[in-house]
C-alpha cells in the first residue's frame, strides 16, 4: 500500500448553484437568467431545485459522515446573501449556511468554503459585472459580511473558484453565464476577479482571521503533440491562455510577458491600475487546483491563439476529456518548480460517466480506476517533493454540470433528479476505504 502523508487531507466538494436549489429562497443570479435563454442549457436545464440541498443538508451531512468523509468544500452563494446585488443582507440566506455549519460541525466535518463559485447576483451583472471594476469593491463588502458571521467558524477559505472559467468561458467564449463573446471583456474580466482574490486576502489579513486563505485554479498539463517549433510554441501560448495568465499575477505580481504581447491586439491594458498588481500576489496560505484532464497542441492559424487541440490517444469520460493521470503529477512538479513549491490543495478532480443504477446500485468502475491513477499520481508528486496537503473529489454528488445541465453524472453518490434518491456509488465506498487507510492499493499499473 502506498501512504499519504500523516494528516493529508481528504474531502469532497461542490459548489452553490449546482446543488442548493431553493431558488425562492434567493435572488437571481446569472445563471438563473443564462438557464432561461434557449440552447445555452443542454434539454433546458436549471438550477432552481438541482438536489434540493437546501431542504436536504442534514440528510446529504450524514451521508458524508457515513462516508467517512472528513472535510466538505462547499461555496456560498453570493445571490442567497445579497438578493438584490446591492448591500442589504439576506438573513434567512445567512442563517443556512450558520445550520449547514451547525451540522457539519455537529458531524466532526470541517468546512472548506469557496466564496465565489460562479452564481454572480444578475443585479450586478446588469451594472457590467466582472468587466466593471466596482465589483471588486462590491466583492469584498460581500466578504467582510461572511467572514463576519463565519470567520470563527470556518479555517479554510477559497476566494475564487476558476477564474479562467469565469472570465473566458463567461465573457470570453460564452459558452457559460453571462454569456459574453469578447476577448477584451474577457480580459478585463480576469483582471478584476484577480484584483478582488488581492483585495479580499487582504481583508482577510487585515481582521487577522485565524486559518488560511487561497484561490482555485484550473490548470492543466498542456504538451506540443508534435516535435515542430510551430507546435511547441502553441503549447505555450496555450499554457499562457490557461495557466500563466493567472498563477505568474498571483505568484509573480506580473502577467506573463509573452501573453501580453500576444493579448495587445486585443487591448491595451488600460484597466490594469498601478498598485493592482500588487494587490494581486498578496500572499496565499495555499494554492488551490482543479485538474481534470490535459492538452495536446498545434500549429492552428486562423485561431486567435494560434493553437489547435489533437488527441494524445488515451481512453476519454463521458465528458469527452482524455485521462492522463501523468498530466497532473507534471502539473505539481512544474508548480513546485515554477513558483517556489507552494503548499497546495487538490480542490477538485474527478470525471463524469454514464452511470446507471441496478439492484439498487451503482457500479462505477472507470470512475474508480480514474481517482486510483490520479492519487497515484499525487504520490508520485509528494515523492518528488511537492508539498500537497490534501485531495477533494469532485463531487460528493450528482448535480447540475452548468452548461450540460443534468446530462453529466460527476459525483461520488448517484442521484436521482425526480425523486431526490441520493445512492453512493461503488466510488464513494472505495473513498472511503481510501480515507480510512489514508493510502491507496493499487489494483494494477496503468498507463
Amino acid at each position: 500500500m502506498r501512504k499519504f502523508p500523516e494528516h493529508f487531507v481528504w474531502g469532497t466538494a461542490t459548489s452553490s448553484f449546482q446543488i442548493e436549489g431553493g431558488r425562492e429562497t434567493r435572488g437571481e443570479s446569472i445563471w438563473d437568467q443564462f438557464c432561461k435563454n434557449p440552447g445555452k442549457v443542454m434539454n433546458g436545464d436549471h438550477g432552481e431545485v438541482a438536489c434540493d440541498h437546501v431542504n436536504r443538508y442534514k440528510d446529504d451531512v450524514q451521508l458524508m459522515k457515513d462516508l467517512n468523509v472528513p472535510w466538505y468544500r462547499f461555496s456560498i452563494s453570493w445571490s442567497r446573501i445579497f438578493p438584490n446585488g446591492d448591500r442589504v443582507v439576506n438573513e434567512e440566506g445567512l442563517k443556512f449556511y450558520e445550520d449547514l455549519l451547525t451540522e457539519l460541525e455537529n458531524r466532526n466535518i470541517k468546512p472548506a468554503v469557496t466564496l465565489y463559485h460562479w452564481d454572480l447576483p444578475q443585479a450586478l451583472q446588469d451594472k457590467g459585472g466582472w468587466m466593471n471594476r466596482d465589483i471588486v469593491d462590491e466583492f469584498v463588502h460581500y466578504c467582510d459580511v461572511i467572514f463576519d458571521r463565519f470567520g470563527d467558524r470556518v479555517s479554510n477559505w477559497i476566494t475564487h473558484n476558476e477564474p479562467w472559467v469565469v472570465s473566458w468561458l463567461g465573457y470570453g467564449s460564452g459558452e457559460h453565464a453571462p454569456g459574453y463573446r469578447d476577448i477584451p471583456a474577457f480580459l478585463k474580466a480576469a483582471h478584476h476577479v484577480l484584483l478582488s482574490h488581492g483585495m479580499v486576502v487582504n481583508r482577510f489579513r487585515e481582521r487577522k482571521l485565524q486559518g488560511e486563505i487561497g484561490i482555485t485554479l484550473n490548470l492543466n498539463s498542456s504538451y506540443a503533440f508534435e516535435e515542430s517549433a510551430s507546435s511547441k510554441e502553441a503549447a505555450v501560448r496555450w499554457d499562457g491562455f490557461l495557466n500563466r495568465w493567472f498563477l505568474d499575477p498571483v505568484f509573480k505580481g506580473q502577467y506573463p510577458a509573452d501573453m501580453v504581447q500576444h493579448y495587445g491586439v486585443y487591448t491595451d491594458f488600460s484597466f490594469v491600475k498601478n498598485g493592482d498588481l500588487e494587490t494581486i500576489s498578496a500572499a496565499v496560505d495555499f494554492l488551490g487546483i482543479n485538474y481534470y484532464s490535459i492538452s495536446y497542441l498545434t500549429h492552428k492559424s486562423g485561431d486567435w491563439l494560434d493553437a489547435g487541440h489533437e488527441s494524445g490517444g488515451h481512453r476519454r469520460t463521458a465528458m469527452g476529456w482524455e485521462v492522463h493521470a501523468k498530466g497532473l503529477s507534471d502539473l505539481l512538479i512544474r508548480l513546485k518548480e515554477d513558483y517556489e513549491n507552494p503548499v497546495i490543495y487538490v480542490t477538485e478532480n474527478g470525471a463524469a460517466y454514464d452511470d446507471e443504477v441496478t439492484n439498487g446500485e451503482v457500479q462505477d468502475p472507470e470512475r474508480v480506476q480514474y481517482l486510483e491513477e490520479h492519487l497515484d499520481a499525487c504520490l508520485d508528486a509528494i515523492d518528488a517533493g511537492v508539498d500537497l496537503k490534501g485531495y477533494f473529489a469532485w463531487s460528493f454528488l450528482d448535480n447540475f454540470e452548468w452548461a450540460f445541465g443534468y446530462s453529466k453524472r460527476f459525483g461520488l453518490v448517484y442521484v436521482d433528479f425526480e425523486t431526490q434518491q441520493r445512492i453512493p456509488k461503488e466510488s464513494a465506498k472505495w473513498f472511503q476505504q481510501v480515507i480510512l487507510n489514508n493510502g491507496l492499493k493499487i489494483q494494477q499499473q496503468y498507463n
